[in-house]
């Protein structure tokens, strides 16, 4: 029997002003680091995101800062929240 790929879902990003201004102020090499991890998510959200406990929302991991997210499914989109650097997300 073969099996078939599954067709990919695509997530819309949508970006909160406030992470679109954190991510202005990074490094460039981080900020595209982060964007390469965005749409990497875009393609298979459940494969990098963590669920934040005693929350419905999100985390990724890039090197040493945490991007919050928020999904819904229907339509599929995945809200970024906010960027920290992670001695100050959690806070």
């Amino acid at each position: 029997m073969l099996l078939r790929d599954s067709p990919k879902m695509t997530f819309e990003v949508l970006w909160s002003p406030k992470a679109v201004k954190f991510l202005e102020k990074l490094p460039r090499d981080i900020a595209v680091r982060i964007r390469e991890k965005i749409d990497d998510v875009r393609e298979e959200p459940n494969r990098y995101v963590e669920k934040l406990v005693g929350k419905n929302d999100y985390r990724i991991r890039v090197g040493d800062y945490r991007i919050f997210v928020e999904i819904t499914y229907n339509p599929d989109t995945i809200s970024i929240l906010a960027i920290r650097h992670r001695r100050d997300a959690y806070q």
